[in-house]
């Protein structure tokens, strides 16, 4: 079990406890909770756990995803169950399913969304606080659409969230809603508060002079076949001077590749070598898109920075974060994982390993996204109270 803070509850338990659902809701306390969001390693029985939550917990405030991999109040964690209430002294939430990825209708989207932040700002006219959260199917290739119809709904409203996940299995990928464990969908939990929140993206990793153009993709899947007119694998390792067979994970994780959008580089992260030497990407890829080579900079070091900025004008009460597998991998691979474990800690840092994470309009990887919520603003506590 883990303790709560002053703003956020919080609670972890081992994800194949029997009785996991009744843990979580004993150590997370009565609330009442506008939400509860669960990060779920594939380790856990998914569909027992659905079915218990109803038991447990108060009819529909129960939303969630799979991981790979999980944050809780002493940083990096695996197969366990983290839990985050919102109380609902300090959030007010509305949450919105997006039942098939495959079929998204923008306008009928945007206009829910507008409809659910209408109502929001109605019942709590005197928070002046937003943010938008969103868990999706990672293996949907959906999500750089998602995020950008999302992004058009929301108007001025800060949005973060991450890509549902299976560990390394990239099997399967699950989202929780109203006790069912769905795929091919997404959740946008809407938040409007009395805290001040700050939603952020970071990465630590800094663009190198070595250049390559996609020259054939098939972007409809994430996959790459020729880099530079040569077949993908054997090119990319070329340029770090390796041998294609020596390409792993840990590899792609190491040496990212990034596209500069808009005065800014974002990465596109390499899932996985084929057989045949096609590179299959964690997010949107096209023909004639120029990638970059980059280098990572002292993970932790730099984690403790950027979190630390975070507290310029006062400490946040906890950190909500969605975190890319391919830092965990890169942690891992560095013997960082203590290191970096400590400094999430230190920063209040809660959430989950992801497939790829989504940042305003943008599905992004190898990036950390959150929102940071500070203590209550004492007048609208007290406009609530």
């Amino acid at each position: 079990m883990m303790p709560s803070s002053a703003v956020l509850a919080s609670a972890c338990v081992s994800a194949q406890a029997p009785d996991a659902a009744w843990q979580l809701a004993q150590a997370l306390g009565q609330g009442p909770f506008s939400r509860v969001v669960l990060f779920v390693s594939p380790q856990a029985d998914l569909a027992r756990l659905c079915a218990d939550l109803g038991r447990h917990f108060p009819p529909g405030i129960v939303i969630g995803c799979t991981t790979a991999g999980e944050i809780s109040r002493q940083g990096y964690t695996e197969g366990e169950i983290v839990a985050v209430g919102f109380p609902a002294a300090h959030f007010s939430t509305d949450c919105l399913l997006v039942p098939d990825l495959a079929g998204i209708d923008p306008q009928d989207l945007i206009g829910q969304l507008i409809r659910a932040r209408t109502g929001l700002q109605q019942g709590q006219p005197g928070w002046e606080h937003e943010f938008a959260f969103m868990m999706v199917d990672g293996l949907s290739t959906a999500e750089d659409d998602l995020a950008a119809a999302v992004a058009s709904g929301l108007g001025p409203v800060p949005l973060f969230g991450g890509s549902a996940a299976d560990g390394l299995r990239f099997g399967q990928t699950h989202v929780i809603w109203q006790g069912q464990a769905r795929g091919n969908a997404a959740i946008v939990m809407l938040v409007r508060s009395a805290c001040r929140v700050r939603v952020f993206n970071l990465d630590h990793l800094v663009p190198t002079d070595r250049r390559m153009v996609v020259t054939q993709a098939d972007p409809a899947r994430r996959i790459v076949r020729q880099i530079n007119a040569e077949p993908a694998a054997q090119e990319y390792a070329r340029l770090l001077g390796k041998d294609p067979a020596q390409l792993t994970t840990f590899t792609f994780a190491a040496h990212p590749l990034v596209v500069r959008v808009g005065g800014r580089h974002h990465v596109r992260a390499i899932q996985r070598m084929e057989p045949n030497g096609d590179l299959v990407f964690f997010s949107a890829i096209d023909e004639g898109l120029v990638l970059t080579l980059a280098e990572p900079q002292d993970m932790v070091a730099h984690l403790d920075r950027e979190l630390a900025r975070l507290s310029d004008q006062g400490p946040p009460a906890a950190i909500l974060a969605c975190d890319c597998i391919l830092r965990r991998l890169e942690a891992l691979e560095k013997q960082m994982t203590g290191a970096i474990s400590a400094v999430l800690r230190a920063h209040s840092v809660v959430g989950f390993s992801t497939y790829g994470e989504q940042w305003n309009a943008m599905h992004v990887n190898h990036t950390m996204t959150g929102v940071a919520i500070y203590p209550p603003d004492p007048e609208c506590q007290t406009r609530h109270d």
